[in-house]
């Protein structure tokens, strides 16, 4: 009887391993089921990606891994930064210091671009930009890019050894600032700006109107398509609401057909809340940096590199599990 039992123990451990080996197969496969159903149902929004030809000579790959832009402000009255890189010493010594924390290009601007700043003329603008691109130049092989919309500026910086054009106004206030790009070989970032105008009260019928016209202007100056990148301009003349809608419905810009670039970092809207509070704006920006990352933007222009390329880690790897691949 004692063997008869333990027959009977024996088979049943059996069947149990049995079952148990073809419930972990099960699992696995209906997990793998499951995240390829899942993915189709969410369906990842890929960035437009592709190569934007930049001046001399260079490149920047984009679509695979998010792409960062440090901002450097040679400016005494910023908003978040405004006298801390005056010196041309200060101001190289942040350059480098974004580029070896994951930044690929460093956007250089002499003129402040926030709400009621006092404008400076385009001498002024060079006195600040013109020496720091120079000694970064000299001193990086990094992307560099000038933050102006003059014409003039533009050519002068490219000159000392930028790449990239990078205009808040979309070749809308000097068009010529088009054709220092198509001669000059550089790359060009025309913004979304909703200042001095009268705009369309839907957020994104007004980026596919105003893009749409500095598209041509590029185009007719000779640009070639693959030197453009689009801004949607998030705060410029834009309230709380309508940034936080044009986050929500991001992916009905990428029809315009170019790689998009945003700029959330520290804008008012990450800065405060509807309940008056005052939250970090790095971890907010993060935040959104993670969000549009997911709506398919492919290069992010911010203050604080470091915690933006932590955020972009893993908004890739999900893009990635997503599809089913390794992250």
């Amino acid at each position: 009887m004692l063997s008869n039992a333990l027959d009977r123990d024996r088979n049943r451990r059996s069947r149990t391993a049995d079952c148990s080996t073809a419930s972990e197969g099960l699992s696995r496969f209906q997990t793998k089921a499951t995240i390829e159903r899942r993915a189709r149902d969410m369906q990842v929004i890929e960035p437009r990606g592709g190569r934007w030809q930049v001046g001399h000579g260079r490149h920047v790959d984009l679509g695979e891994r998010a792409c960062i832009m440090g901002v450097l402000n040679a400016t005494p009255d910023s908003f978040s930064d405004g006298g801390r890189y005056a010196s041309v010493e200060a101001a190289v010594a942040e350059s480098l210091r974004m580029v070896k924390e994951g930044a690929t290009i460093v956007d250089i601007g002499g003129e402040s671009t926030r709400p009621g700043a006092t404008p400076v003329d385009a001498s002024e603008e060079q006195r600040r930009i013109m020496p720091v691109i120079e000694e970064l130049a000299r001193r990086s092989d990094c992307i560099i890019s000038v933050d102006t919309y003059r014409s003039e500026t533009a050519r002068l910086a490219v000159k000392a050894g930028a790449h990239i054009v990078n205009d808040i106004w979309g070749a809308q206030k000097d068009p010529e600032i088009a054709k220092v790009a198509a001669e000059t070989g550089s790359g060009l970032c025309l913004m979304h700006n909703g200042r001095e105008r009268d705009r369309l009260e839907d957020v994104i019928e007004d980026q596919f109107v105003f893009l749409k016209r500095s598209l041509e202007i590029a185009v007719e100056a000779g640009v070639p398509r693959e030197a453009i990148v689009l801004d949607p301009g998030f705060g410029f003349e834009k309230d709380g609401s309508e940034n936080m809608v044009l986050m929500a419905r991001f992916d009905e810009v990428l029809p315009l057909g170019y790689p998009v670039l945003v700029g959330t970092s520290r804008k008012r809207f990450v800065r405060t809340d509807p309940e008056g509070r005052l939250p970090n704006p790095d971890y907010a920006t993060a935040a959104t940096t993670a969000l549009l990352r997911e709506r398919g933007a492919d290069i992010f222009r911010v203050h604080d590199v470091e915690i933006n390329r932590d955020a972009l880690f893993i908004a890739d790897a999900m893009r990635r599990a997503m599809k089913g691949e390794r992250w």
